[in-house]
């Protein structure tokens, strides 16, 4: 998911967990989820909010607070193998520019953006183990940085298999493939490349199945369309957008508009097309679920209350006034419902509880969260 502070909201992914009844009344289903049960908790990044994100630590952390789901984003080294880092640049989440020279660095085109730095694709996997990964946000826990290595998707396997059987708990993987067509493109490692590689590893350890302990997920369409001709395991069309408008709307603008390989097809759908009835008709056949960014379901109102107690009126104190109906019209289609980012250090719509806020879009009946701090929304489940 995005790395940026968009308006006070910050960007991530969705969670899974146990909990109690969602809703009253003895006729009532006891979840609003899409197969009726508790929605899951999703580590975002592992436990990101405490350790270093996208490391086995981060991971083995989230997996103790009681995550169901651990989620990797996935970039390619230079001799292929598949790490762990939220983007294919090295700079903001590791020590590269302490190890290597800065003739290393580049400009790439990241999703029509130029970008100059330590690209993970022009680096081997043993260059890359010799850097060590830092908390990229200042504001969080410094004092792990330098200590832990980037991660391989085989080595996030093995660390979900090991903690299920210790457990006796599945850990299930939710990997994110990220920016497929700038790893075709412009890295130059060629058409569904990066899709076979990961499928190589997870059907190895898992098999071909849809009920393996796996979601596999993407901003882009295309990757996720060749997946579904290679894989039945379970597939997530993720949704973004640039910013919330000071109305409550979906702010739509480069490079969070739309999937980038629409972009670079000239297709005219937008992420917010997507969510409309014939946009979800769409993306069921090739996906099993959507991942929208949360503000995509929730309806709010300005209403002059400062409700985070900040001292001003923003957009973050807008009234949250139940559901845009896109959990609903998703469940209709089978779609599930993952949304994301929940943290305990940015709350949105005046939430001043993480876990309330969580448990409000639990309630409308999202099927998982994605959060930085998996124990909150394990809390939050368990007190539905």
């Amino acid at each position: 998911m995005a790395n940026t502070v968009r308006t006070g909201y910050w960007l991530g992914a969705a969670a899974v967990v146990l909990g109690l009844s969602a809703c009253g009344g003895d006729d009532e289903p006891r979840y609003r989820t899409l197969d009726g049960r508790a929605p899951i908790v999703i580590g975002h990044r592992g436990a990101s909010g405490e350790l270093p994100e996208h490391t086995l630590e981060s991971y083995s952390r989230a997996i103790e607070q009681g995550a169901q789901c651990i989620e990797p984003d996935l970039v390619m080294t230079k001799d292929g193998h598949l790490i762990a880092r939220h983007e294919p640049m090295l700079d903001d989440t590791t020590d590269v520019a302490q190890k290597f020279p800065a003739s290393r660095q580049r400009t790439m085109n990241v999703d029509g953006v130029p970008v100059t730095a330590y690209f993970a694709g022009d680096f081997t996997l043993a260059e890359i183990k010799t850097l060590r990964t830092r908390q990229p946000r200042a504001a969080r826990p410094q004092q792990y940085n330098g200590l832990y290595t980037i991660p391989t998707i085989e080595e996030i396997v093995a660390l979900a298999k090991q903690e299920s059987a210790r457990r006796g708990r599945t850990i299930c993987i939710y990997p994110e493939l990220k920016h497929s067509t700038f790893h075709a493109r412009e890295a130059g490692f060629g058409p569904n490349v990066f899709e076979e590689k990961l499928l190589a590893v997870l059907h190895a350890a898992y098999g071909n199945s849809p009920s393996a302990p796996v979601f596999i997920q993407s901003f882009e369409v295309g990757n996720l369309q060749y997946l579904r001709s290679q894989t039945r395991m379970k597939l997530v069309q993720l949704i973004d957008a640039d910013d919330v408008n000071d109305d409550g709307t979906l702010k739509l603008a480069a490079p969070y508009q739309k999937p980038y390989d629409f972009v670079v097809r000239g297709d005219p759908r937008t992420f917010a097309d997507l969510l409309k009835p014939e946009g979800l008709a769409f993306v069921k056949t090739y996906a099993d679920g959507v991942g929208p960014w949360k503000p995509y379901l929730v309806r709010t109102v300005a209403d002059g209350v400062d409700r985070n107690r900040d001292g001003k009126i923003t957009i973050n104190d807008r009234r949250v006034d139940g559901s845009t109906g896109v959990i609903e019209a998703a469940h209709a289609k089978g779609l599930f419902v993952h949304t994301w980012t929940f943290r305990n250090d940015a709350s949105g719509y005046g939430f001043s509880d993480p876990k309330a806020e969580m448990q409000y879009y639990m309630r409308l009946g999202v099927d998982g969260v994605f959060t930085d701090f998996p124990a909150t929304g394990v809390e939050a489940v368990n007190g539905l």
